[in-house]
């Protein structure tokens, strides 16, 4: 397209077009700002589900305004023919699907996940840090309400190029490590012994999954990793408080000690 018919598309326009344009503008902010103080102000009035459907109507009337304005002003710039509606329709269409293209790769990963199964409702699953249980799958994102009982929405794009780690991977089964930390003036086997009975006998404990007890050798100490499954893994905090708990009350009556770091090793860890 050259210079000529680029600008054939556009009318000519006068003082007049030009006042209609800033009226439409001029109002078009006024409606928002009124919209964006009166809404809140009525939200306050009213409690539960009514209050938050006012809120979320904010930003609803902000693009509904935007795209008023939008189809009334075009018409005044540009000469409404068939020819001029395409190119423009074609140049809007480039800019949308630029502007989507994360919101398209979201559905084409969510499309990829069902066939790969990476995650499944009722999954707990860490992704960028965030861990919490899968509560529903869309066609763009996920929804995951963490430990702190706040839902997260992550997109599928992240299966492009993040790790899913899935701790139950669609079934019953969900390890739980609970750490203790020792002086390592100890007998190790001892413990170990009574940490296994410890995760034997919590009422959560999955009696048909294996207890692990794993001891690992540290300058400052000796660390253990108590490893067990429990019944449901919805009942995975409740057991490792469980396993804390009781292990820490049965260490305290053998002739143990608790590490304690070192000024060095405490300067490096800083403060909490």
């Amino acid at each position: 397209m050259d210079t000529e018919q680029f600008l054939a598309i556009f009318k000519e326009i006068n003082s007049a077009v030009l006042i209609e344009i800033g009226v439409v503008i001029v109002a078009s902010l006024v409606f928002i700002w009124c919209s964006q103080k009166l809404l809140p102000l009525l939200a306050n009035h009213l409690h539960g589900k009514q209050r938050l459907f006012v809120l979320a109507l904010i930003p609803t009337v902000r693009v509904i305004v935007f795209i008023f304005a939008i189809v009334w002003i075009v018409p005044l710039v540009i000469e409404p023919t068939a020819r001029n509606m395409v190119a423009i329709l074609g140049a809007a269409g480039l800019a949308i699907g630029f502007a989507l293209k994360d919101y398209v790769s979201s559905i084409i990963a969510g499309v990829v996940a069902v066939y790969e199964v990476p995650y499944r409702p009722g999954d707990w699953i860490s992704v960028d840090g965030t861990y919490g249980e899968v509560k529903h799958i869309g066609m763009r994102a996920i929804e995951i309400v963490t430990p702190d009982d706040t839902v997260v929405f992550i997109p599928h794009l992240k299966l492009w190029s993040n790790l899913i780690h899935n701790a139950n991977n669609g079934g019953p089964s969900l390890m739980c490590v609970v750490d203790f930390y020792l002086h390592p003036e100890h007998d190790a086997n001892r413990v170990k012994h009574l940490l296994e009975d410890v995760a034997l006998t919590s009422p959560y404990v999955q009696l048909a999954k294996p207890i692990v007890v794993v001891a690992n050798e540290e300058p400052w100490g000796t660390h253990y990793k108590l490893k067990a499954y429990p019944i449901d893994p919805r009942q995975q905090f409740q057991f490792m408080t469980d396993l804390t708990a009781r292990g820490k009350s049965c260490l305290r009556d053998l002739p143990v000690s608790f590490a304690q770091l070192s000024p060095e090793h405490a300067a490096q860890v800083g403060p909490y």
